[in-house]
């Protein structure tokens, strides 16, 4: 990293920051096109073993499903936080924002862990004791990227 003055370390924070998020933007390999495959999702996350996991739902079937099966390496990229910082007596401008970026392997999510799959879905964007329907859980298809590798970033606002 090359802004280690921005560098986001510490797991509560990153897991802060990811809470803040709204949208993983997940790239897959396709080697038809040789370009990443890059998609936005609703995601949510836990750590297992000490390790983070994100989830994703969606469809059963579509090009990711493909592209998974053939490669399971994935990367990700969240950010939030977007605020522009202008200084307009210097006549610069730059942008504010936390990001969270990473590596890691993607496959479905086990039969054993679809409820913690939603239930960290749900805690994403509603609450972790949110009432679902649990008739959705055999209808929908999960996905857990397992994160190898990840870095963090934060610019805040000047005084901020």
């Amino acid at each position: 990293m090359r802004r280690k003055d921005r560098e986001v370390t510490d797991p509560a924070e990153i897991e802060a920051i990811l809470r803040r998020c709204d949208v993983c933007r997940l790239a897959l390999n396709d080697p038809e096109t040789g370009a990443p495959y890059i998609l936005p999702l609703n995601f949510g996350f836990e750590r297992q073993a000490g390790r983070l996991v994100l989830y994703f739902h969606g469809a059963a079937a579509g090009r990711k499903h493909q592209l998974i099966a053939a490669d399971p390496h994935a990367a990700f990229e969240m950010d939030c936080g977007h605020e522009l910082i202008l200084d307009e007596e210097s006549g610069n401008c730059s942008m504010a924002y936390e990001s969270v970026i990473g590596t890691g392997t993607i496959g479905p999510v086990p039969d054993a862990e679809r409820p913690a799959a939603l239930r960290a879905l749900m805690r994403q964007y509603r609450s972790e004791t949110f009432a679902y329907n649990p008739a959705v859980l055999p209808v929908t298809v999960f996905l857990k990227l397992t994160v190898e590798q990840l870095t963090a970033k934060r610019r805040p606002k000047p005084g901020a």
